[in-house]
């Protein structure tokens, strides 16, 4: 049985998730990608995954780096989002943001960072699935940034 593609992206589209931007500092240049395909793996050892394009024009740095940031985005970040999924992804000139330990680059605001060694890398079709074994964590008092049906949305306080 063979799937519609446009169909597959509509189903999997409908699954609300957190908005992340994994980061990385390969050969002294920074890099980040807005990445929708990220979950945690593991209590032990601490692990998560996240999933890159092999198209993607930072595949390479993100891969190869050998350890990498994952910024779970808050409420009011969705330019942030923005900026990683567009053209403009490799200026940091505008960016708040600091040094994690692993010498990853880590965005300021965010509502959870996370510092990772790469673990292993995995096949998944046109994606390489990257398992970060955790290094540090920091987390913030805020909402997440919620993503679905192709838009933005914002979490209401349950009454």
């Amino acid at each position: 049985m063979t799937i519609d593609a446009a169909l597959f992206r509509q189903a999997m589209s409908c699954f609300a998730s957190g908005v992340t931007v994994v980061t990385a500092n390969y050969q002294d240049t920074l890099y980040g990608l807005t990445v929708s395909s990220f979950t945690s793996l593991s209590l032990e050892p601490r692990l998560i995954l996240v999933c890159i394009d092999q198209n993607t024009r930072n595949y390479h740095a993100l891969t190869g780096a050998g350890h990498f940031g994952v910024n779970i985005l808050a409420s009011d970040q969705e330019h942030l989002s923005r900026h990683f999924a567009g053209a403009n992804k490799d200026d940091w000139s505008q960016l708040a943001y600091r040094i994690g330990q692993t010498g990853a680059p880590l965005l300021e605001g965010a509502l959870v960072g996370l510092e990772c060694a790469v673990h292993s890398l995995l096949p998944g079709g046109d994606h390489t699935v990257v398992v970060g074994e955790i290094r540090s964590i920091s987390i913030e008092d805020k909402e997440p940034l919620v993503y679905c049906r192709a838009s933005y949305h914002q979490l209401q306080p349950r009454i």
